[in-house]
């Protein structure tokens, strides 16, 4: 790192050209790797004819999905292991890493063509004659519950693969028959494409004498990829190495070996060479597992005075095709941690419904189900508060959580909020946002002709846990002193290799650039845990390290205590010395790793810790009833993030949150044709993705409560931002068309959208 640079020390190695992703990486030998896709949403594979593509010059073999099954493939292991509605498991459809039999949806990988240049493999796809006979297609969720709609799976009746629900209905119902007033409402919270910077790419190698597989990806930690892998292919995890240097984006949808990966592994085995394959753009949009897709359904039920009784919520949400690994698991289980937000709401009740739909798979996306909750709970709030003529902010305070009520007992039986204060978020982010003097700038606003709005939302979020029983770490020495940290994490632009560190450097009173971080190392030492998913890195990764530095400094103990010839009680550990207290003599924690090579390599581990992140967001808008275009123009941010390591990084991950929530609420959105289910928005020029100069002054403020959970005492910080945001902007952009009538409007807010409801509104639509 340069002398005197003061951002992540990742950034000069990224700017300056010289990062290195998933299609830098080359091997002696290798070959290229083309997919066939399904050009339509449903329809059985009749025949495959791959002779004249297998005779096209450069071809070296053509897979198909007689090819993977054969070779036993299975479907990406699903992680939502627990019982749902009357003791119901989940249905998970069996998948072949190639289609066998029937395709069912746009894009789903047909064939492999495998040759000595990737033009060449394209070119002999084009060879390959399929003769399909085509299917209904169903590509809403509602729609495919409905009785006798087209079943994508014989063995999953009425296309419902799980039936979840959470809390008390019993008790939740007897609330609702006492309630003064019931608001009701129903959202959707459309599907979206992740779309990472860097488009899906694959490396994959065999080395037959050590009967080994090399998978080079963009990944978000080493055992989420390697874990997927093997359970799709049967080949045991630690003979799969993965392998990735810097990732391109990540927001959930890279944590899953994708299909392309595990049937590039069996062609590179199969041959004997190393198989490369780099996705196009477009094909990122039909194969990434896309986000969100949910219709959301929730009743509040209050009191006389505007205390909330009660909650009830209905989700129904589009699995896409086939199951991710997580996609099932943050629909159902994590949402019930926190589907009261911020309130204090006595009972509650859940049901949420997973259809399968002839549409590519979803999969947790910044936020992971997060946003949705929080979206239902704001707008019921917001709506709630109009029909009982309360003002909204008002009705929030009547309902908050106190600060005092913290570790607060949700009524889920296994989710208590650690710390917060979500009274003082609400008067910081309304002091901060200026509202109490937006009445004039709506006066003003009226006056160019143009609709003002502001918009509050308060949030609380579960991060951090994960599947394995715990979270492992390791630090080594040099020969010269310096240290290499060993964790599970996938840095996909969160600033790791700055932070950790950091962390580490601050504990062992050493410099920080003496110590260089190993992530998801696959020649690294064995560790047990889970990579960068649900906000849990710092909590996770950051507490293990701490954890293992204090291993370090025990152990220095009695290394230096000999060397010195005192005993241990007699030292004190300062600023990276032992010093032998009341004198001069001192030994560094350096100089005992050059002088005891390995002596004080040391693991940490901790259980896998959870934190409840919270915030109150406000954003103001301006629409301009003439376009219908929404301009955004301020964003105050309130987060209680616990402790702050790195006030930089955690900013930036707050500023990117913020801008994909405000892509949800203002225009992306991926749409399917009912009748074809081919996707609309497959491109650039369809699918609004959101931009530098459509972002507003955004001011964050920090008001943390350190968590009691982990060592470091922080909270999740990465999705936070998406989080507060969707209904902060939602709720601004209805308040400012709440005087012509407008009291609710699904996502996204494009100007033809909203322009229409105005039009509708005033008698013209």
């Amino acid at each position: 790192m340069a002398k005197g640079f003061k951002g992540r020390r990742e950034d000069l190695r990224l700017v300056t050209g010289q990062g290195k992703y998933t299609a830098d990486w080359n091997l002696p030998g290798q070959l290229y790797g083309y997919f066939l896709r399904s050009d339509r949403a449903h329809a059985e594979i009749v025949s495959i004819d791959t002779a004249q593509a297998s005779k096209a010059p450069g071809v070296l073999a053509v897979f198909t999905g007689a090819d993977t099954a054969k070779a036993g493939f299975k479907s990406t292991p699903n992680i939502a292991r627990y019982p749902g509605r009357g003791g119901a498991t989940i249905k998970v459809p069996h998948r072949d890493g190639l289609a066998n039999g029937r395709v069912r949806f746009v894009g789903q990988e047909v064939a492999l063509v495998v040759a000595a240049s990737a033009f060449a493999a394209q070119d002999a796809a084009e060879r390959i004659e399929i003769d399909y006979r085509d299917l209904p297609v169903v590509v809403d969720a509602e729609a495919a519950l409905v009785p006798g709609s087209e079943q994508l799976f014989p063995e999953i009746p009425g296309n419902l693969c799980f039936d979840y629900e959470y809390g008390d209905e019993a008790k939740t119902a007897e609330a609702f028959s006492r309630a003064s007033h019931v608001t009701r409402i129903e959202l959707d919270s459309q599907r979206m494409v992740g779309n990472p910077m860097e488009p899906k790419a694959c490396l994959a190698a065999y080395d037959a004498a050590a009967d080994q597989y090399h998978l080079y990806a963009s990944s978000q930690g080493l055992s989420l990829m390697r874990g997927s892998a093997s359970g799709i292919t049967g080949i045991p995890a630690e003979k799969i190495m993965v392998h990735a240097q810097d990732v391109g984006g990540g927001f959930g949808i890279r944590s899953d070996a994708y299909s392309e990966y595990c049937v590039a592994m069996l062609a590179a085995k199969s041959l004997g060479k190393p198989v490369k394959w780099t996705s196009t753009r477009s094909e990122t949009f039909v194969s990434d597992f896309h986000g969100r897709a949910a219709k959301l359904v929730g009743e509040l039920a209050l009191d006389r005075e505007g205390r909330f009784l009660a909650i009830r919520i209905h989700w129904f949400v589009n699995m896409g095709a086939y199951l991710s690994s997580p996609g099932a698991l943050i629909n159902t289980l994590p949402p019930g941690l926190h589907a009261v937000n911020l309130y204090r709401i006595p009972v509650m009740y859940g049901r949420h419904r997973l259809a399968l739909t002839n549409t590519t798979p979803t999969t947790a996306y910044r936020g992971a189900g997060r946003p949705n909750v929080c979206y239902l709970a704001e707008r019921l709030v917001e709506e709630a508060a109009r029909e009982m003529k309360i003002d909204r902010i008002e009705l929030r305070r009547r309902n908050l959580i106190p600060k005092d009520a913290f570790p607060y007992q949700t009524p889920h039986p296994h989710s208590v909020y650690d710390s917060g204060d979500p009274p003082g978020l609400l008067d910081e982010a309304l002091a901060q946002g200026e509202w109490k003097t937006f009445e004039s700038r709506r006066a003003e606003a009226k006056k160019r002709g143009k609709l003002r709005g502001i918009g509050c939302s308060v949030f609380v979020e579960p991060a951090g846990a994960g599947g394995a029983p715990k979270e492992e770490a390791m630090i080594k020495f040099g020969e010269s002193g310096s240290a290499l940290l060993y964790v599970l994490a996938g840095p996909s632009g969160q600033g790791h290799e700055t932070v950790y560190p950091e962390v580490v450097g601050e504990a062992l009173g050493m410099d920080p650039e003496r110590i260089t971080l190993r992530a998801s190392d696959p020649d690294g030492p064995k560790l047990i845990g889970e990579g960068t998913i649900g906000s849990r890195s710092m909590m996770a990764h950051g507490g293990s390290l701490l954890v293992a530095a204090r291993e370090v400094i025990r152990k220095g103990t009695e290394l230096a205590a000999k060397d010195l010839e005192v005993a241990p009680g007699d030292l004190e550990f300062r600023q990276g010395r032992y010093r032998v207290k009341g004198t001069d003599i001192s030994v560094g924690v350096e100089d005992l790793a050059k002088k005891h090579p390995g002596a004080l390599d040391s693991g940490g581990e901790i259980p896998l810790p959870r934190s409840f992140p919270s915030g109150a967001h406000v954003a103001e808008v301006e629409v301009d009833p003439d376009t219908g275009v929404v301009a955004l123009l301020r964003y105050t941010a309130v987060d209680d993030c616990g402790r702050v390591i790195n006030h930089v990084l955690l900013d930036g991950q707050l500023h990117g949150g913020i801008a994909q929530g405000i892509g949800q609420v203002m225009g992306e959105h991926a749409i399917y044709d009912k009748d074809s289910g081919q996707l609309l928005t497959g491109t650039f020029m369809d699918y609004e993705m959101p931009r530098a100069d459509g972002m507003p002054e955004i001011r964050l403020v920090d008001r943390s409560i350190p968590s009691p959970g982990n060592p470091l005492g922080v909270k999740g910080a990465g999705e936070a931002g998406t989080t507060g945001a969707v209904p902060a902007v939602a709720n601004a952009v209805i308040d400012a068309l709440r005087h012509l009538g407008i009291n609710t409007l699904d996502f996204p807010y494009t100007p033809d959208r909203v322009w229409h409801a105005i039009g509708k509104a005033r008698g013209k639509g």
